[in-house]
């Protein structure tokens, strides 16, 4: 067995390989220096992601055990749940300079009636006079230009249904785009803020839990 150049290396018949994305074994002498390096770095890089994914997997499962375990607490000592609408929770340090909030967002789907809204609220805007109506022709555009996983842009959608439009067709559109939301599920999120003092301005710590 020789000793390993290359943290990938293989060592086949006493000589040292790095595989391909082929699948093709190549000699590491074969292997640009450069190739070399960037194999490295990337390695390192991932190993390096890898274990600070799993240490916010295991943070964000800790945080929400002690934050459900002091719900808890007050619930058996007060007899009553901590907690806001659909069980948001913020919590405060005691002297007002960092805090941690809970938020339950539901997760939600568009059905078939979306597609009846957009005919009516197209034969709206054809109708209509286009110099009176641009700003909400951008809107509707905004709204319906699905992003890269074929979602539509929800929250610009919610803003139209704030349009306050008497034409019936507009209003049975609205009522359709209502008719098509689904809640399918609800996904918690958990943030933390500080700031240098009580009336200063939040700002949050930037640690993305979402998809740990």
């Amino acid at each position: 067995m020789v000793e390993r150049t290359h943290p990938a290396a293989l060592d086949v018949g006493g000589k040292p390989y790095l595989r391909d994305a082929k699948g093709n074994l190549v000699p590491l002498a074969a292997v640009k220096p450069a190739d070399l390096l960037m194999d490295e770095l990337v390695r390192a890089k991932v190993d390096a992601a890898r274990a600070v994914s799993a240490a916010i997997a295991s943070f964000k499962a800790q945080a929400f055990e002690d934050v459900t375990g002091f719900q808890g607490l007050l619930a058996q000592e007060y007899g009553t749940a901590l907690g806001g609408k659909k069980g948001n929770i913020t919590l405060l340090s005691f002297d007002g300079c960092q805090k941690v909030q809970v938020a339950i967002a539901d997760v939600l789907e568009f059905g078939p009636e979306l597609q009846a809204a957009k005919t009516l609220i197209d034969e709206c805007l054809t109708d209509w006079s286009s110099d009176s109506r641009v700003e909400l022709q951008s809107l509707v555009n905004r709204v319906f230009a699905v992003d890269k996983e074929g979602q539509i842009n929800r929250a610009e959608l919610f803003m139209l249904l704030r349009v306050d439009i008497a034409d019936e067709r507009w209003l049975r559109a609205m009522d359709a785009i209502r008719d098509s939301i689904r809640v399918v599920g609800a996904r918690t999120y958990m943030r933390f803020y500080e700031r240098d003092t009580p009336d200063a301005a939040w700002r949050a710590i930037t640690l993305d839990m979402a998809s740990a």
